[in-house]
């Protein structure tokens, strides 16, 4: 501990009893000789230095002139409220998201960022173990750090979240370990946002001891299921003829196993959900069974000019299409049928016909696919174009998502530089259509389509309804840059953390139009990207809670709106006059 104040008498120097003989021929008394007054007088130097190197080492070096603002808090546990350690905090900047400083907790979990320039800084948290998050963090919106002369910037509590982990064995007939078997991770919805469906949220497969893990998951309630071939499975058509399998013993090697749940289970309505907390660790064991291979056999078509079409057979795995599959195929040249091969029992997708006809089926026992069964799949195509009559950029490419809660389907089709674009095979029911426009860089972002235009009438927002003929359409794309900043006050003072919601007046376009923000730590907020029209704002406290997967959820708050109208000519920046209310949940 070096000496930070007090008087140098506190802590005498070695030898200082004899300073006082040393000297004392001054007074009058008999002088030294010369060898012991030479000796004295270094001895005497080398006090006054001893004394100096004190002084300097235990005075502090003098503080730096504060400059700039400060923000300040403490990162803890959100599952425990404990203090994170060593936890790294890092102020972001508000345009491109770079980092501007970055600071790590000490053992109290305490931080303080320093010498920052007025304005808004998004914070993000880190440490391994634990799920790197921004400030108050709702879904993709967070809330910034707004510094100033009159912010308090202190007193910040930063709840970093545990991740949680899963992790188990698969194992197969008699125990052994089932390696390389895909393990899937699926989310289950939480009823908040847009999205309605089960969501997958991972995948990993197993080592040579059948193990798995998943690490550093977010709470929630998941689903598992896992997918296998048993090493000594031998089947028809990939690579090994009939002659060759019989002798082999079909019986025997023709075997599969099964989709199989948690726990253990073949049948998707009974899978067990697996709830995770933050921290938590839980072990999920699976058991796989193999059964006898299934056996499809479906027409084999042919197209106007003469060649064959090919029958599709794609496997859901909760209403998701699961990765590639390679099945075996068995050609039958004078029935005209093609046999899928090595087929495990399950729900999939079967498609076959010129125009094809889609058809879904639990597939238990091998069987014959009459080809009049399912619904015909129509061909969706059109032409793109922007609001503003501007050119397309960034080589967009349009999705369409099928609009079930037990589905998640996609069909996705590049545009061409002239605009147009074709969706070959798309079943009747709702859809929703997305545009992605990538950039120079690799990424790029999700466009919202404004509108769509059918048999001359035009629609807002992006939902489509297919049915049994073709459909042509016209799609305009939102190029607007507008965006709407204000405050969210409550009592007369900014409010954060608040949800702001942007809803369109037409309930068409409320899934492509609605804007959302959460409002920084002066109430503020900025609404990016809004397209031209006629709209209501509100500021709802707790609002992350609300499920918005309909427009009715925010009836009873549309009295206490903003209305806010946005035009051609608005520009591309609207500031408010008036604060937006909060509202509570």
């Amino acid at each position: 501990m070096i000496l930070r104040s007090g008087s140098v008498g506190e802590k005498r120097p070695p030898g200082a009893k004899a300073r006082v003989g040393s000297v004392g021929f001054l007074r009058g008394l008999k002088p030294p000789p010369p060898s012991e007054l030479i000796f004295s007088v270094i001895r005497i130097f080398c006090w006054v230095a001893i004394f100096l190197l004190s002084a300097t080492a235990g005075a502090q070096p003098a503080p730096k002139p504060a400059t700039g603002y400060r923000i300040s808090g403490t990162v803890v546990n959100a599952a425990s409220g404990e203090p994170v350690r060593r936890a790294t905090v890092t102020a972001l900047s508000e345009a491109d998201f770079h980092e501007i400083e970055s600071v790590e907790t000490d053992n109290e979990g305490r931080f303080a960022l320093e010498g920052l320039a007025a304005g808004k800084y998004p914070l993000t948290a880190s440490k391994r173990g634990f799920l790197t998050s921004y400030f108050d963090q709702h879904e993709g919106y967070n809330t910034a750090i707004v510094t100033g002369a009159d912010q308090d910037t202190s007193g910040i509590v930063f709840r970093l979240m545990p991740g949680a982990s899963l992790y188990g064995v698969v194992s197969g007939d008699g125990g052994d370990p089932v390696e390389r078997a895909k393990v899937m991770l699926f989310l289950k919805p939480s009823g908040h946002g847009f999205g309605t469906g089960i969501t997958r949220a991972g995948e990993t497969t197993t080592d040579d001891t059948g193990e798995y893990e998943f690490d550093g998951l977010a709470a929630g309630d998941y689903l598992l299921a896992v997918t296998a071939e048993p090493w000594y499975a031998v089947h028809r058509g990939m690579f090994v003829s009939q002659k060759h399998l019989e002798a082999e013993s079909s019986a025997a090697l023709d075997v599969v196993y099964p989709v199989t749940f948690f726990d253990s289970t073949t049948d998707e309505s009974s899978a067990a959900g697996i709830a995770l907390t933050g921290g938590s660790s839980q072990e999920a064991n699976i058991n796989l069974r193999a059964v006898p291979a299934l056996h499809l056999t479906v027409e084999e078509p042919t197209r106007q000019d003469g060649t064959a079409t090919q029958p599709g057979l794609r496997q859901t795995i909760f209403g998701i299409y699961a990765s590639e599959t390679h099945w075996g195929t068995s050609f039958d040249p004078q029935a005209g049928t093609i046999e899928l091969t090595g087929v495990a029992p399950g729900h999939y997708e079967v498609s076959e016909g010129n125009p094809p006809r889609v058809m879904e089926l639990d597939v238990i026992t091998s069987q014959v696919i009459a080809p009049e069964l399912g619904t015909p799949a129509v061909t969706v195509s059109g032409t793109v174009k922007t609001g503003s009559g501007a050119a397309l950029s960034g080589g967009p490419s349009l999705t369409l998502s099928l609009l079930e809660a037990a589905k998640t389907e996609y069909e996705r089709s590049e545009v061409s530089n002239q605009g147009s674009f074709s969706f070959p095979s798309v079943q009747p029911g709702s859809w929703e259509l997305w545009a992605w426009s990538q950039d120079t860089s690799g990424g790029g972002k999700w466009v919202t389509v404004a509108s769509t235009t059918v048999g001359g009438k035009t629609h807002a927002g992006d939902l489509l309804a297919v049915r049994d003929k073709p459909l042509t359409l016209s799609v305009t794309l939102n190029d607007s840059q507008t965006r709407i900043e204000g405050f969210a006050r409550k009592d007369g003072k900014g409010k954060a953390g608040v949800m702001v919601v942007l809803l369109p007046k037409e309930p068409a376009a409320y899934r492509a139009l609605t804007r959302l923000d959460q409002s920084d730590s002066d109430g503020s907020f900025s609404l990016r990207d809004v397209a031209p029209g006629q709209y209501t704002l509100l500021a709802i406290e707790d609002g992350w809670e609300i499920n918005r997967t309909l427009p009715e959820a925010f009836q009873r708050y549309l009295s206490q709106g903003v209305a806010v109208t946005v035009t051609e000519d608005s520009g591309k920046l609207v500031k408010l006059s008036e604060a937006v209310p909060v509202q509570h949940r």
